[in-house]
């Protein structure tokens, strides 16, 4: 199952899919999930939605979600001496950008972001803001900068998968490593209950894919399946947690910035892992946010909860995370959906 997984998530990795233009990325999924399914289809938002029935054991309706976009950077400006102006697409850190190698656009045009030279840099260590900077393509004039990558084109790390010791590293863990999780699921056996997997877009900007797929959807219980942030290197001085830890198992939210997760949804959870002896562990401190939280919000209100594969150094060029923590979220989300009954949603 293992390799399944990261040839999955090798696959989803390479690929480009700022949020807004995850065609290259929903394109890939779709043939690995339609023979698996027992519906598919795409909604004017660009959601893959997909039902894989249940068998028909439990009524209930459950949703599971992982995005497909990545954050990245989009053309907003170009420069009288070739160069790109651009602003970022979702949260990215400005002090990773400088001398990045980038891909720009859906050909994968290579680019370079612009570093002043050392010798002439003065001793001046000021992190420069994004749109401060340029990506040099090359380009000789404003017209052939424009004329390759107009207004509008997005901009991704130019990073491939590798293995690096116990580990693999690859951009856009955050969350192909979710979507590698969720194609799985539906690959393998039915469930009691109905499921409907959606790779989601736009997740970066706002979670509005799994806002609509959620409303569209109707279900009794959601699931977000994630990459998360795994803190354990480097290791600050004065911090009192790691947020997430690599080799400990899926990362489950209690809280964050956006939700809280239901007190019996996340006890079953818990539950399902320590019957299945299934590592896991809570995410600490309770930061970012995630999908759960427009999923609760759907309709009448949704119970949801976050699983998460804990990454290293997500949301920059490279991540960094431990095949057996991809493998260990599968487990979970199989084993509590499995073990779910309306019982367990109801409030005592």
């Amino acid at each position: 199952m293992t390799d399944n997984l990261m040839t999955l998530l090798q696959t989803l990795s390479d690929l480009t899919g700022v949020s807004g233009n995850e065609t290259a990325v929903r394109s890939a999924i779709k043939p690995l999930v339609q023979d698996h399914v027992d519906d598919l289809r795409v909604d004017a938002l660009g959601n893959l939605i997909t039902l894989k029935r249940g068998t028909g054991e439990n009524p209930l309706r459950v949703l599971v979600t992982a995005h497909m976009d990545e954050v990245g950077l989009m053309v907003v400006g170009h420069t009288g001496d070739g160069g790109l102006r651009a602003e970022p697409i979702g949260s990215l850190d400005a002090r990773l950008l400088p001398g990045l190698h980038v891909w720009v656009g859906k050909d994968k045009l290579p680019g370079v972001i612009g570093l002043q030279a050392i010798h002439r840099a003065n001793n001046d260590t000021t992190v420069k803001p994004v749109d401060k900077l340029v990506i040099d393509i090359g380009a000789s004039s404003k017209d052939d900068a424009q004329s390759a990558a107009p207004l509008g084109t997005p901009i991704t790390f130019a990073t491939r998968f590798r293995e690096m010791g116990a580990a693999v590293t690859g951009k856009a863990f955050d969350d192909r490593a979710g979507c590698a999780v969720l194609i799985a699921l539906l690959q393998g056996e039915r469930l009691p209950c109905d499921v409907y997997g959606v790779f989601t877009v736009q997740e970066e900007v706002g979670l509005r894919g799994a806002q609509v797929a959620a409303f569209a959807v109707e279900p009794d219980v959601g699931f977000a399946l994630e990459g998360t942030i795994a803190d354990d290197l480097p290791k600050a001085e004065k911090d009192i947690s790691p947020t997430a830890m690599l080799g400990k198992g899926p990362a489950i939210t209690v809280k964050d910035r956006s939700y809280t997760t239901p007190p019996r949804l996340l006890s079953h959870v818990l539950k399902a892992a320590d019957a299945e002896g299934i590592p896991y562990q809570l995410k600490q401190p309770g930061i970012s946010s995630t999908e759960a939280a427009s999923i609760t919000r759907a309709r009448g209100g949704v119970p949801a909860i976050t699983i998460a594969v804990p990454c290293r150094y997500i949301h920059g060029p490279r991540a960094l995370l431990r095949p057996e923590d991809v493998e260990n979220t599968l487990r979970l989300v199989r084993a509590a959906i499995a073990r779910l009954t309306p019982e367990t949603l109801a409030f005592v």
